[in-house]
């Protein structure tokens, strides 16, 4: 070990570690002897009061201290498996041990060796079989091998559990020491939370389960705590930016928007109206988050927004995540807005030089009310004259720097920002905790349930069938693939060869091709002839997956469906029903995975939205859903935003406490270094997250 140990000492300069195992350690995410410090055990074995062989019970899990009495390969008549089983014996009775396909544990365990055995207890033959069991090799000079609980750490190839073990019992009187307990001392007070270091020592090495369980909700809050404080100043950055133009919520040109909607708003959106009006009415920058399922009418609240901009003599951004979007939107609100004098502009990649000169004038001018575009919005060539306020669709694809860079082109503009994936309470408070939440929670009247079926290779022609039958009753079908082109490495449709197979079996049929590739004129052709019905059949990439609208489409196919995300699989079956006719979403393909098989079965199971992102994020975990990598939720080494709810509460009202009493964190100079090394320059940033 080095002479002078520090959090950040590179884990290569420890005894026994070196440059090969430094190397398998980075695996685990592990380079310093702080990362080291934080991993924490996968379970426990409590060896406290050892299970004997003639007390173990069948369909259970156990961990059985034994020796190995004799061990031996047996052949198989399956080619490529291979079996394992050795004789045990605990001193009082005997028992079995059986591994499939596990090679070299006849070279790991040897008759006469003493090991702890872990795994699910069957009865065979009249005597205990533990089948694929975990192994440790007890070391007889290893003093907390047994007779208390001992942890098994994650094992990576080239590094056993054991050796991980012994690496942290090396370093753990020198190293707890050096941890900086953060958290203000009367917060850990008031929370009854234990010091930081002794905490760390107990998850390691827990006396018992109150003991874990104690150090675990301590290491839990001050990694929410963290999270939240982040947010919590972020929001007060906001607040104190600068005084925000006060707009004119349903104003002439909203009631004269409303006026000519064929249809009336739904409760939430008249509530979540109001909300945004209240907001906007204030000279206090507006940040608030706008969830809503796909087709509740998101689109219709934005524009209302919009246009308490217009009518306060300000102008409006409305940014998108792709130029299909951007395509669609700038057609539809030119089409509501422009009986009403107002004009809206187009900005996007691919623009004519002309065009794009004449609308960058436009809104430097005054002269456009409106703005509709992709991240093109945000460079440096576009100025307002007055920009009163934004809104981001679909807002966690686009980083904090772009979101940031937008709000830039104005002076403290107000900011909605919408998601069409919803996302569970946890997952908003932890990563919006800045912004204020509005949820629209009810679906326009009339809106017909998808039908949702799974559809295996075979019945292909069936599917096949029923489709023409949709297109001969002039209804029209989205049919997406994941790829665009053929791949060498994976056996999945692409867009371009399924298009060719389909314009052959239906030659009578307009069937069109679209995806991310292809030029910015051909998408806005395609996407245009869709929507005026001129395209019968539309094969696709998941590019029409956010935003795209056209009510006469009554079927959406997607081919090789285990291969998307559950959130995406809802995001593109909510691209049909729309209209009044009865939509079908058939997912085509065969799983081969357990996993494959749950997302199939959740989506053919429920339509509501918020549900399935609960199931998604039990299935991915908080890391993959929702875009929420770029938070730093999966830095959690202990917190779990399904399990932590409470302890999340806690740590949301002590930020917002601090925050409030102490905004610059001059009392808690610590907690502010802290608060930095992990955060960094996020925290400048006056922005919403």
């Amino acid at each position: 070990m080095t002479e002078t140990l520090a959090l950040d000492s590179d884990v290569r300069f420890l005894r026994g570690v070196g440059s090969g195992r430094a190397r398998l350690l980075e695996r685990l995410s592990i380079r310093t002897v702080g990362d080291l410090l934080y991993l924490f055990p996968r379970r426990y074995e409590d060896r406290r009061q050892l299970t004997a062989f003639e007390a173990l019970r069948p369909g259970t899990t156990a961990a059985v201290l034994a020796r190995v009495v004799t061990v031996e390969n047996r052949p198989t008549r399956r080619p490529g498996l291979t079996l394992v089983r050795a004789l045990l014996t605990d001193g009082k009775g005997y028992g079995y041990a059986l591994w499939f396909n596990r090679r070299g544990v006849d070279r790991l365990l040897p008759p006469g060796t003493e090991a702890s055995f872990y795994g699910p207890i069957e009865l065979h033959r009249g005597k205990f079989q533990i089948t694929n069991p975990d192994v440790e090799v007890i070391d007889e000079g290893e003093p907390d091998s047994t007779g208390r609980i001992v942890p098994v750490y994650p094992a990576t190839e080239g590094l056993s559990p054991l050796w991980l073990r012994r690496l942290l019992r090396q370093i753990l009187p020198q190293a707890l020491p050096l941890l900086v307990d953060d958290l203000p001392e009367e917060i850990r007070r008031r929370r009854s939370l234990l010091d930081l270091a002794a905490a760390v020592e107990g998850l390691h090495y827990p006396r018992d389960g109150d003991h874990w369980r104690a150090c675990r909700r301590r290491v839990a809050f001050q990694e929410l705590f963290l999270l939240q404080l982040g947010l919590a100043l972020r929001r007060h950055q906001a607040r104190k930016g600068g005084l925000s133009p006060r707009l004119t919520p349903m104003g002439p040109m909203a009631r004269a928007f409303l006026d000519a909607l064929p249809f009336p708003l739904t409760e939430a959106q008249r509530r979540v109206v109001g909300e945004i009006g209240a907001d906007v009415s204030l000279d206090e920058p507006m940040n608030r988050l706008l969830q809503g399922d796909v087709g509740s009418g998101k689109t219709v609240v934005a524009v209302l927004a919009l246009l308490a901009a217009v009518d306060g003599g300000f102008q409006g951004a409305f940014m998108v995540p792709t130029e299909v979007l951007a395509l669609q939107h700038h057609r539809r609100l030119s089409a509501l807005l422009s009986p009403l004098g107002l004009h809206v502009v187009l900005l996007r990649g691919g623009l004519p030089p002309r065009e794009r000169e004449e609308n960058l004038r436009a809104l430097e001018e005054g002269r456009a009310s409106l703005a509709v575009g992709t991240h093109a919005l945000i460079q440096e060539g576009v100025r307002f004259r007055r920009l009163g306020l934004i809104v981001i669709d679909e807002q966690h694809r686009f980083g904090v720097l772009q979101r940031g860079a937008l709000a830039g082109k104005g002076e403290s503009p107000h900011v909605l920002v919408m998601t069409a994936t919803p996302i569970p309470r946890t997952l908003t408070v932890s990563i919006y905790g800045d912004l204020a939440v509005s949820v629209l929670d009810e679906l326009p009247p009339g809106r017909r349930p998808v039908v949702t079926r799974k559809v295996e290779s075979k019945d292909r022609r069936r599917l096949l069938s029923f489709i023409d039958g949709q297109m001969r009753e002039g209804r029209q079908v989205y049919w997406v693939c994941p790829l665009v082109e053929e791949s060498e490495t994976l056996d999945v449709a692409s867009a371009t060869s399924r298009h060719e197979e389909l314009s052959r079996l239906f030659p009578k049929r307009r069937v069109g091709l679209l995806h991310g590739q292809m030029a910015s004129r051909e998408k806005e052709a395609l996407l245009a002839a869709f929507h005026e019905g001129a395209v019968d059949l539309l094969v696709a990439t998941t590019v029409i997956e956010v935003g795209v609208d056209v009510a006469n489409a009554t079927v959406m196919v997607v081919e090789d469906a285990q291969r998307f995300g559950l959130s995406q699989l809802h995001q593109l079956r909510g691209r049909v029903g729309r209209g009044a006719e009865e939509s079908y979403c058939l997912l085509l393909g065969d799983a081969t995975t357990v996993e494959g098989r749950r997302r199939i079965e959740a989506l053919c199971a429920t339509g509501d939205g918020f549900r399935i992102a609960e199931i998604d994020l039990r299935l991915r975990g908080p890391g993959e859903v929702c875009g929420v990598r770029q938070h730093g939720l999966t830095d959690f080494r202990v917190a779990d935003l399904l399990k932590d709810g409470k302890i999340l509460d806690e740590a949301r009202r002590e930020a917002q406490d601090l925050v409030e009493i102490d905004p610059s964190l001059s009392r808690c100079p610590r907690l502010r270094d802290g608060l930095y090394r992990l955060y960094g320059e996020g925290l400048d940033l006056a922005v919403t997250g």
